[in-house]
């Protein structure tokens, strides 16, 4: 008994110790929070970046003033649910329920958020919505990095001012991706120092992560009859052997590298003494609403997806979206890696409001009912009320981005992002002269001091150039371009822009005649690819010889001082309207040596494919200066069949025919040759004066769009242009071929003839005025004989809707009348103005001054 006495007092001493030891750890943290927020309160107050204080609230409407009789409800119900959730833990940290806006105003935090549906295509989806917060606001980090803020703005003031904390950023982006129809939360919870301070110069860039490889799971087929293999002679232990000590060296190698990087690199950083107390903001999107699979957490800072088991987040407290307010009721001590983001789950997720207006079920003996006294019922009935109680709407105005806005997107235009071995760089929209977009500048070390590749998008160029990459280290620039460019250019690739430099021009095969995909040049030979050719061709190698001197100038001409063809190969895909023997696979035309090679594709069930060699005779016919065919001037390999030998009349035409396509292969390589030089004096030109294309729509931009809108409002409030403008003479000139002066018999003429065809119309108008009247007339007459007709018969209503008819055919018959009787009153009068009118016209006053 007195054993077990000890032994209590002793577990009861290291309780005892092991609370106070608890105590004071508790103790130093507090120490540090406090210690940590004042430091941060001082930096933020000696080097403010943006004053809050100075933002005018007088415009503001009234909802951002007062609260609703509903919203003082609201913070009532939440006060009394957060005095609850403080005495059921007491040991977790104050929710984030009811911030001050910059009225000063408490809001709560879920009629912050304000769903919204911008019309634009880009934010109609979550990574275009991300995107454009990360960019468009500028991260201002929490005044306390433990506590959050005391303050919680309006989406609007914080799109006014371009700039939030992270509890800012997730409100805006909540509130547009509730707008485009996702299921997304806003999320207040703890998170690591790099995804607090937007610190990501140890994390890979976005544009250099490779897509990860899904390895093809091949089908083996089992062939009982395979060759077996030829039996392994090697010693395998002299290859375990070679194999340990490749294994040693590798290992050294990697110990090496690893020692190196240690000392000039520093990629461990120092850990943080805040782990797991950062305060930070993110954005929820829980799956079922827009095909979302699986739930998943948005970074606000950097607008990029990341897993729900991700370690860089290290706890949540609290969601909540536009409805309602969750507290987070499981243990976070692995993280969020173990969180069930279930919010129907009571147990794992304490709601704030009761999302069910069903009323409480009745019991069913009546004894207890009686039991229950008024207070009971009364506070029951009170509670019932609470539950039940909706969301009231959002109190901040409609969020509204104007076009300009969208597309300048980073605050002044420009933002600079650091990541491990690179910096990502963004412009917006024409400020770069260039129309340069975006940068990613690659580095060899964390220090970023050696740069070993630069990658450079434009946009809105009239070069179509969409992208250049330009490698340091191997000197290679790489161009792709957008369909459009005038001479079809896909990408280009190049040292150097002198000519005959090594390169390779890829073009839209569709854009060409020719079928051109791709030209590959060096100093020493030139490859052409070909798709989609009638004649079947689809590669054409041609192999230069040296000359004596070089070329100065891109623009010199190509048939001086050209470099010597020695060779010109061509591939040709299978023909299937030819037999296979007479089908050509590759002839090769060797002009310095004069032989000319054709080897044809194979047949069915052979191994070797027929050939034809040619070697051109060195005499000529003196007299008709042609080629004198002999056998010994053509060898053949007749494929299965030696028999099926032509004869020398066919390899005679043959030859012609070859010599003939030899001539005009030299001048399609000189044209090629001509088109490189033009694609680089043209590459040249627009480099060294970039045009940036305007679209049509763009009225600020559009210089012409603008100045032809600005004329035609000044045409639209002159008085009496139109008149003007109109030209009564054009039509009768035009018949009398006028182009100079005129006779006066000429000018008489065009003036009776214009009177006369002016007389013709008003008569032509009169007479279909009296047509119609005419008709009308008819058939109102007809209309009242039926009428008298069936009178006896009709309803009393059939009466009155022929009445009405009746009356309006009458009305309309009358203005028919008075038209035709002010149009015969006005011909004269017309006439006579236009005859004063042609009197005063320049070119017909001096003759008919003399009529």
């Amino acid at each position: 008994g007195g054993r077990m006495e000890v032994l209590e007092e002793k577990e009861e001493e290291e309780q005892k110790e092991e609370e106070l030891k608890a105590l004071e750890i508790s103790d130093k943290h507090q120490d540090l929070e406090t210690k940590v927020s004042m430091e941060q309160v001082c930096v933020s107050s000696d080097v403010p970046d943006f004053d809050w204080s100075s933002v005018d609230t007088s415009q503001l409407p009234s909802s951002y003033q007062t609260n609703s009789l509903k919203e003082k409800k609201l913070l009532h119900i939440a006060d009394h649910f957060l005095r609850q959730y403080t005495h059921l833990c007491p040991d977790r940290k104050p929710l984030f329920l009811h911030p001050a806006n910059e009225c000063g105003v408490k809001k709560f935090v879920s009629t912050t958020v304000r769903p919204t549906l911008l019309p634009y295509t880009e934010l109609y989806y979550w990574d275009g919505c991300a995107g454009f917060v990360s960019d468009y606001l500028t991260m201002e980090p929490l005044k306390s990095p433990v506590t959050p803020p005391s303050s919680l703005y309006s989406p609007t003031t914080i799109l006014k001012y371009q700039r939030g904390n992270c509890f800012d950023f997730s409100m805006l982006l909540c509130s547009m991706l509730i707008g485009a129809g996702y299921d997304a939360y806003c999320v207040h919870g703890y998170a690591t120092r790099e995804m607090c301070t937007l610190d990501e110069t140890l994390e890979l860039c976005p544009l250099l992560r490779k897509p990860e490889e899904v390895p093809k799971q091949g089908v083996k087929k089992s062939n009982k009859y395979r060759v077996k293999p030829p039996p392994d002679l090697q010693s395998k232990f002299e290859l375990q052997q070679e194999a340990k000590k490749a294994a040693k060296a590798e290992a050294a190698q990697k110990n090496k590298e690893r020692e190196e990087e240690k000392v000039t690199e520093v990629e461990n950083p120092e850990r943080d003494p805040l782990y797991g107390l950062r305060v930070h903001a993110w954005v929820l999107v829980l799956s079922g609403k827009r095909e979302v699979p699986e739930p998943f957490f948005i970074n606000p800072f950097t607008g990029n997806s990341h897993s729900t088991m991700d370690e860089h987040f290290l706890g949540i407290e609290s969601v909540w979206n536009h409805r309602n307010y969750w507290v987070n009721m499981q243990d976070c001590w692995n993280g969020c890696k173990d969180l069930i983001f279930d919010l129907g789950d009571a147990i794992r997720w304490e709601v704030m409001l009761s999302e069910s207006n069903k009323p409480l079920q009745l019991l069913p003996d009546a004894e207890e009912e009686e039991e229950l006294s008024d207070r009971d019922t009364d506070d029951m009935e009170k509670e019932e009320k609470d539950l039940s109680f909706d969301m009231p709407p959002s109190w901040v105005a409609p969020i509204q981005i104007s076009p300009r806005e969208f597309e300048t997107r980073c605050s002044q235009g420009r933002k600079v992002i650091l990541y491990k071995k690179a910096k990502l760089e963004k412009w917006a929209p024409y400020l770069n002269g260039n129309g340069l977009v975006k940068r990613l500048t690659v580095y060899a070390g964390l220090d970023r001091t050696e740069v070993v590749e630069v990658r450079e998008w434009f946009k809105n160029r009239e070069d179509m150039l969409d992208m250049r990459e330009v490698n340091t280290q191997t000197q290679l620039t790489t161009e792709y371009f957008s369909p459009g460019h005038r001479l079809g250019l896909k990408a280009h690739t190049y040292t150097s822009l002198e000519p005959e430099a090594e390169r390779t021009v890829e073009f839209y095969s569709e854009a060409r005649v020719d079928g051109l995909q791709k030209l590959v040049e060096n100093a020493n030979e030139m490859t052409e690819h070909f798709v989609g050719r009638d004649d079947f061709l689809h590669v054409r190698h041609v192999e230069f010889g040296k000359r004596g001197k070089k070329i100065h100038l891109a623009g010199t001409r190509t048939d001086i001082n050209s470099r010597p063809i020695v060779q010109i190969k061509e591939c040709f895909h299978r023909n299937l309207e030819k037999p296979a023997d007479e089908d050509v696979a590759e002839r090769i035309f060797l002009i310095t040596e004069e032989m000319i090679h054709l080897t044809y594709h194979l047949k069915d069930k052979y191994i070797t494919a027929s050939k034809k060699d040619f070697f051109k005779a060195a005499e000529w016919d003196r007299k008709r200066n042609e080629v004198v065919m002999t056998p010994e001037m053509c060898i053949t390999y007749q494929a299965g069949s030696p028999e099926k030998d032509k004869k020398l009349l066919h390899l005679y035409k043959l030859l012609q025919e070859l010599t003939e396509e030899e001539k005009q292969l030299k001048q399609h390589v000189r044209q090629s040759e001509a088109e490189v030089l033009n694609i680089l004096k043209i590459r040249e030109r627009e480099e060294t004066a970039v045009k940036l294309a305007v679209s049509i729509y763009d009225t600020e931009r559009n210089e012409r769009r603008r100045q032809h809108d600005e004329a035609m409002v000044v045409e639209d409030e002159l008085p009496g242009r139109e008149e003007q403008d109109l030209d009564y003479l054009a039509p009768f000139l035009i018949q009398i071929g006028h182009r100079g002066k005129m006779t006066k018999w000429q000018a008489l003429r065009v003036r009776d003839d214009c009177l006369a065809d002016f007389k013709r119309r008003l008569v032509d108008k009169a007479n279909i005025i009296q047509a119609r009247f005419e008709k009308a007339v008819e058939e109102l007459q007809k209309k009242y004989w039926w009428f008298q007709e069936n009178q006896n018969r009709l309803s009393t209503e059939e009466e009155d809707d022929f009445l009405t008819r009746y009356s309006e055919s009458t009305f309309h018959i009358h203005i028919l009348a008075l038209r035709l009787k002010r149009e015969k009153q006005a011909a004269p009068q017309k006439y006579l103005a236009l005859q004063e009118k042609l009197r005063k016209d320049p070119r017909l006053a001096e003759h008919l001054a003399h009529a």
